[in-house]
């Protein structure tokens, strides 16, 4: 089963068909985009089931209807376990950016915390789940798959906001403030925290 974020609405890859009660069923493969995203955007629906019958390719049938555009990303801790957040167009958020030619997903997620928040001597502890979300650019949809990674600083010099992205603040929370933050943020951040 797979989660893919419109807004904090899920579209679901799904193998299983279940009666509908807050959502609406489609077979993946008669679907448009168009026909998830208008359901989805009726209140009386919290999500859209897509139905296939393989697990192993529901996925990269669901990646083929649009054009994708590959992140990577960090939930990143500091020496006192306080976890790295950004503020960008009012909501808390991890620090995430697109890949660039020829560069590992590691190296992108690395070098896109850096520029994020200033923050240096990142080292990946590991990988955590991959995400996924619709996003409009230039009037047409395309779909963000950001691959995550657990990482460890030691960094305690000043936190620098990239203004040019839309990030207005970055800062370290502890456990209780990051559960606080979480409730302005979005649902695949949610996923991660």
């Amino acid at each position: 089963m797979y989660f893919i974020f419109v807004g904090d609405k899920p579209i679901i890859l799904t193998t299983k068909i279940e009666k509908e009660t807050n959502f609406k069923n489609f077979l993946l493969k008669d679907v448009s985009i168009e026909t998830v995203l208008n359901t989805l955007s009726k209140k009386k629906y919290d999500a859209v089931r897509l139905i296939h019958h393989n697990e192993d390719t529901i996925l990269k049938k669901f990646l083929a209807k649009l054009p994708n555009v590959i992140a990577g990303g960090g939930k990143v801790y500091n020496k006192d376990n306080a976890i790295l957040f950004i503020y960008r167009n009012n909501k808390w958020d991890l620090p995430k950016g697109k890949a660039e030619k020829k560069e590992s997903i590691e190296e992108t997620a690395i070098r896109e915390v850096e520029e994020e928040t200033g923050v240096t001597g990142l080292k990946i502890v590991k990988p955590l789940q991959t995400t996924y979300h619709l996003f409009k650019r230039n009037g047409k949809f395309k779909i963000k798959i950001t691959y995550w990674f657990e990482m460890k600083t030691n960094f305690d010099g000043e936190l620098f906001p990239q203004e040019n992205e839309g990030i207005t603040k970055v800062v370290w929370l502890n456990e209780k403030e990051a559960v606080q933050a979480l409730e302005n943020s979005y649902a695949n951040i949610r996923l991660l925290v």
